[in-house]
């Protein structure tokens, strides 16, 4: 096939009994905007065993046409399922481009995937922009641990593929009276082909409570806290905000919190409406990772550092002065 014969932008909408989860909607918002650009069509792809809850959040997030396949397969995500799956779509219906979150799934799908379309995929992605003469997308993602940002193209093959980090773009307001073309496909996958049985779904205690990427106030501790048990006056103030606890990467290197809090190009892409870098000096990897908060406040005993350049507000001073007074004087507030 030529080139020009792949049409529209495809964005996987990862469900969770029957529900869509956030970073499929988050990228309809990109992919209306190249689909735009290119003269072409948004479409959302959803696998599950009951879809319509998740179909009629796609339309409402952008969506103008949505790929629906049910089957009991897809209740549950399997590797082998999935793959065919999608698969089966993309060499019927021949997107341009596939965009798929960088979660646990989208790291796990996506290499399969590209193998079975014998296409690129580029990992990690943090940035999109497209050539509309061209067609041709340049995926914006960190290398050489973060110290390099990296645009890669796939110039030779189609689909053009990649996995995008959740958090790097903002869901677009949702209109509920939207609607979407349907299609429906029956998909059922052969016998044989799926060669794993899922027995039993035990939910991660750290994963169920660190959800960085949907907390709309995070607080993260960096250097400056000195120890792990420093960390108490950060949760302490997140806890009374009714935030998340966040870190750079030199406070989880350090071995003071564990890596799933981690905000940088490295950890998580966080997208707020309130940050708060406390003792986090600013370096670039970290600001990668945040720079899209709504407010960004700064506390930092040194006037210099670099995080007061993207703060909208700085405090200079000792951290174990300032959050405790800022607990006192939040927790005076609400009892009034």
């Amino acid at each position: 096939m030529a080139f020009c014969d792949y049409q529209d932008i495809w964005v996987l909408i990862e469900t969770s009994q029957g529900k869509a989860a956030g970073v499929g909607l988050e990228l309809l918002a990109p992919g209306a905007e190249l689909a735009h650009r290119l003269g072409q069509r948004v479409a959302a792809v959803i696998l599950g065993a009951h879809n319509s809850e998740a179909e009629q959040a796609a339309a409402a997030y952008g969506a103008d046409v949505i790929y629906s396949a049910e089957d009991p397969a897809y209740a549950h995500y399997s590797t082998d399922a999935y793959t065919y799956g999608m698969a089966a779509l993309v060499e019927k219906y021949h997107p341009s481009i596939l965009m798929i979150g960088a979660t646990i799934i989208g790291r796990d799908l996506g290499p399969r995937l590209s193998c079975r379309l014998r296409t690129g995929l580029t990992a990690d992605c943090t940035s999109l922009d497209v050539d509309a003469e061209s067609g041709i997308l340049s995926w914006t993602r960190p290398a050489f641990g973060g110290n390099l940002m990296a645009a890669i193209q796939c110039e030779n093959t189609r689909p053009q593929m990649g996995t995008v980090r959740p958090g790097v773009f903002k869901k677009v307001p949702p209109d509920w009276g939207r609607t979407a073309e349907i299609i429906r496909e029956r998909l059922p996958v052969p016998g044989g082909v799926v060669r794993t049985t899922l027995v039993e779904s035990i939910r991660e205690t750290a994963a169920e409570l660190v959800k960085l990427e949907d907390a709309e106030i995070i607080v993260s501790g960096g250097r400056g806290l000195g120890n792990a048990e420093n960390f108490s006056c950060i949760r302490e103030l997140a806890e009374v905000l009714g935030g998340a606890v966040g870190a750079s990467r030199a406070a989880v290197d350090a071995g003071w919190i564990p890596h799933v809090h981690q905000v940088g190009q490295t950890g998580k892409t966080v997208a707020p409406k309130v940050y708060i870098a406390c003792g986090i000096s600013g370096a670039i990897q970290h600001l990668a990772g945040m720079s899209g908060s709504d407010c960004i406040v700064a506390i930092n005993k040194d006037p210099d550092a670099p995080i007061f350049g993207v703060a909208d507000y700085g405090v200079v001073g000792d951290l174990f002065q300032v959050i405790p007074a800022m607990v006192k004087e939040i927790k005076r507030l609400k009892a009034e």
